[in-house]
């Protein structure tokens, strides 16, 4: 029996689009903390509303049981080869170019204690980044694709998931959130946003991705909290 078709995937675009509406407002709304979380927000409610008009939800995030096992040890080691390029790049490169690396003592995950940080708000920031950004953001974005992109592959990845790949880490590296906050450093998200878009790609396995993510947080954390002790 053929799989019906997905439904309002359109909805991804929602968040995609405050985004991008963020960066025009004047630098003073930029400040405003709820500015800065509407398009996760409006994405976490995009997401209810496209869950309720898609029986097979699960499968499309990433989440059915039979995809849970896939890939978890790719998740752990990205996370922790990245966790660690990430640290060095911080505290290493960044200054030496110049960069300003001071503000992050100032940062929300910086002033949280270090075992309310590790493991468990490491893992909740991680699975609700990755339920929005990878699970539906870029899954949503792929399924649209498919339907007015050609069916070609570049590098052995569909045409439609190269292009979802790179419009779901434009909106994660750019996310308000993350830029007001982690400023000049927000750029290392880019390779982050690609190589986890690339991991749930390969496994469609959002537990994956979600070890990862929490992974890498967590030696960074770890590292730049050491470095500033």
């Amino acid at each position: 029996m053929t799989a019906s078709p997905e439904r309002a995937s359109w909805l991804a675009l929602i968040p995609f689009c405050l985004t991008g509406l963020f960066y025009l407002l004047p630098a003073w709304h930029q400040r405003n903390l709820f500015l800065q979380l509407l398009p996760q927000l409006a994405g976490y409610g995009a997401l209810t509303v496209w869950w309720k008009c898609n029986p097979h939800a699960l499968t499309g995030l990433g989440l059915s049981r039979g995809r849970l096992n896939r890939g978890l040890l790719w998740g752990l080691c990205t996370g922790c080869v990245l966790g660690v390029v990430n640290t060095t790049v911080i505290l290493r490169v960044v200054p030496a170019m110049g960069g300003e690396i001071t503000f992050l003592l100032g940062t929300p995950h910086a002033n949280v204690p270090t075992l309310v940080m590790i493991p468990w708000l490491s893992i909740v920031i991680a699975a609700g980044v990755e339920l929005h950004f990878r699970g539906f953001l870029l899954g949503r974005l792929e399924s649209g694709c498919r339907h007015w992109m050609p069916e070609l592959c570049v590098a052995g990845l569909p045409l439609c998931s190269l292009a979802a790949m790179l419009l779901s880490t434009l909106a994660f590296a750019w996310d308000p959130f993350m830029v007001m906050t982690f400023r000049h450093l927000h750029w290392i998200a880019v390779w982050d946003g690609l190589l986890w878009a690339a991991l749930f790609l390969r496994w469609r396995n959002l537990l994956a991705v979600l070890v990862a993510h929490a992974t890498e947080v967590m030696i960074l954390y770890l590292g730049v909290k050491a470095a500033f002790t």
